[in-house]
């Protein structure tokens, strides 16, 4: 392109630029374009125009209801005006609604969420609670009925009338000091009324964000049921699901958060029913619940269902202390983690919370006390390592010696010198793998510990969530909206012990930066996770690194290498029986020998 072509080409740029600048329409002509625009489509549609300093009121309107509805199944409570009416003890307050004659809102006493606020774990018109019944030839929803309610003390009665002596009746009874509510269903004069054999209980709520990861509180919230003989399950955290419950009575379900539920337990069992859970986009929200469970009804003069409502924290104690094994939606962790959990760190965790530490000092403590109980195997771990790093140069003689194009021959040879020795080449990873199920226990442990939770240590003004060092205002692929100090420090701890485990084993070649890779992926998977767990991960590290240091200074290299000197001098013991698993590996290599010189030929 020569001079002149570029001259006018950047010419005409410019002056298409300054007409689109000086000659855009100005705000006003914009507003007219768009009114033009509305007005011709409402014209489009028939609808009337109004003038535009017109004043159009608004006018209250009443829902109309048929008259042959009134005259129809409870007829008399299809109509009404809300009211509320409330039942208090020391640790809920309790929010009952005459429409639906159900529970509108709960409130745990003591309980904030993250920004200070009441916590309600529930509230509105996104929780819908009633009968679905099948009364005179149409399915009847008590949900949308007006109940008369009565107070007497602790407990509050809900009447629903079809006619005379036939009516629907809740009661609701909230003792002091519980976090139970007693509930019964009486169905009374109805027996000539309802059809079938069975009536349908809904129950549908939307959770309202509680904590401060919104992250963690999706992972960590499900609907849970438990069959009257079986275990407790739960549908998926991670996606929209809805399951059948057919393979038994159920005896509770429960729409649990990640650190409250509210549960209803049945004390007659559901027959069936299915269970739904859907994520919804709205902010604030966590996810949707819904329960169809059914009921038998046996078509008697007087109906009686006895349930409880529990509406709480999951707290596991405070759980278990209600029974029927809620103490079981607390996650501990996959088969054997669940166990471990369960009754050995729990309780070693429960003795210490005793002391009235801070939960910070508590961890410390937890963490000194694995360790130390973890102390032999670490010491077998490091002995076998400094083995390995002693008999280094003699097998990287045999490499030299053999050749590295024959891989095979080198194994061979390596077995030789194991044997020799008396050196165990796995004997640093066993110790390992058996200290895993513990370490990873507390991956499940401390993201579910209720005590944590609100719990300030150092700069970390909430334990079971994540600390914010520096906020970035926008998401950063890997890292998130966030960067944690505990989590960079663990990190960087992390680095550090791969670093000396490296020169302890002697590692080379690609292993030597493996293990390096593995601390920078926990960084960020890690980063959105509880200050608590990366906090005891951050101790371990550095007690580990104390025991490593202490224990290099117990163990000498030269005492290890007349140790294998002194194996190696001496003679084969040639009638003492192999292991199944050394006559397997010594056959394996054989047979792999024997095939090299034809593969060879070939």
């Amino acid at each position: 392109m020569d001079r002149n072509t570029f001259t006018g080409l950047f010419l005409i740029m410019i002056i298409l630029g300054g007409s689109f600048y000086f000659f855009r329409p100005s705000e006003a002509e914009l507003k007219k374009a768009k009114e033009t625009e509305r007005i011709d489509s409402l014209k489009k549609a028939g609808a009337v125009i109004a003038p535009k300093d017109t004043v159009i009121k608004a006018t209250p309107t009443t829902p109309v209801v048929d008259s042959l509805a009134l005259k129809g199944p409870f007829g008399t409570a299809i109509t009404g005006t809300e009211a509320k009416t409330v039942l208090e003890n020391e640790k809920l307050l309790i929010t009952l609604s005459n429409k639906g004659g159900k529970i509108l809102s709960v409130e745990v006493k003591g309980q904030k969420t993250f920004d200070g606020k009441p916590l309600i774990l529930f509230d509105g018109g996104t929780n819908k609670f009633g009968l679905n019944l099948n009364a005179a030839g149409k399915v009847v929803n008590t949900n949308d009925l007006y109940f008369t309610p009565v107070k007497a003390g602790s407990k509050v009665t809900m009447h629903a009338d079809y006619g005379t002596n036939a009516y629907v009746e809740y009661t609701y009874d909230l003792k002091a000091l519980s976090n139970k509510v007693a509930f019964n269903i009486n169905l009374v004069g109805l027996q000539q009324v309802i059809s079938g054999n069975s009536v349908n209980l809904n129950w549908e709520t939307t959770l309202l964000q509680q904590e401060k990861s919104i992250e963690s509180e999706h992972r960590y919230s499900a609907p849970y049921y438990k069959y009257l003989d079986g275990d407790v399950d739960h549908l998926s955290v991670s996606k929209d699901e809805k399951e059948e419950l057919t393979k038994g009575k159920i005896q509770w379900i429960s729409f649990k958060q990640h650190f409250f539920s509210a549960s209803l337990i049945a004390k007659q069992a559901f027959e069936k029913g299915n269970l739904e859970v859907k994520i919804p986009t709205a902010p604030g929200q966590i996810k949707f619940y819904a329960a169809n469970m059914q009921l038998p009804y046996a078509h008697q003069a007087n109906q009686t269902y006895e349930m409880e409502f529990y509406f709480g924290t999951n707290k596991f104690s405070a759980l278990k202390a209600q029974g029927y094994d809620l103490e079981q939606q607390v996650d501990m962790g996959y088969w054997p983690l669940k166990y471990v959990n369960r009754f050995i760190v729990l309780p070693v965790f429960n003795f210490l919370n005793g002391f009235g530490w801070n939960y910070g000092l508590i961890i410390f403590a937890l963490t000194i006390l694995l360790k130390l109980a973890l102390s032999p195997l670490t010491y077998k771990s490091y002995l076998s390592m400094a083995k390995m790093r002693v008999l280094k140069p003699e097998m990287d003689e045999i490499k030299a010696k053999v050749g590295e194009d024959n891989p095979t021959l080198v194994q061979q040879e390596y077995l030789k010198l194991y044997k020799k020795a008396g050196v165990n080449p796995l004997g640093g990873c066993l110790p390992m793998v058996l200290q895993l199920p513990l370490v990873m226990a507390f991956f499940f442990f401390f993201p579910n510990l209720f005590e944590l939770r609100q719990e300030s240590f150092l700069w970390m003004k909430d334990l079971s969530t994540y600390d914010e060092f520096i906020r970035f205002g926008v998401k950063i692929p890997f890292i998130g909206d966030h960067l944690s100090l505990m989590c960079v420090l663990m990190t960087i701890s992390t680095l550090i012990m791969t670093y000396f485990n490296n020169q302890v084993s002697g590692a080379t070649g690609q292993m030597k930066y493996i293990g390096y890779i593995m601390p920078v992926i926990f960084l960020g998977v890690l980063n959105s996770y509880p200050a608590g767990l990366n906090y005891y991960y951050f101790l371990a590290n550095l007690m580990t690194f104390g025991q490593q240091f202490l224990i290099r200074k117990m163990v000498d290299d030269d005492k290890i290498h007349a140790l294998i000197q002194q194996n190696k001098a001496r003679p084969a013991d040639e009638k003492k029986k192999k292991s199944k698993f050394q006559q397997r590996l010594d056959d394996y290599m054989r047979q792999q020998q024997q095939q090299l010189p034809t593969k060879g030929k070939k």
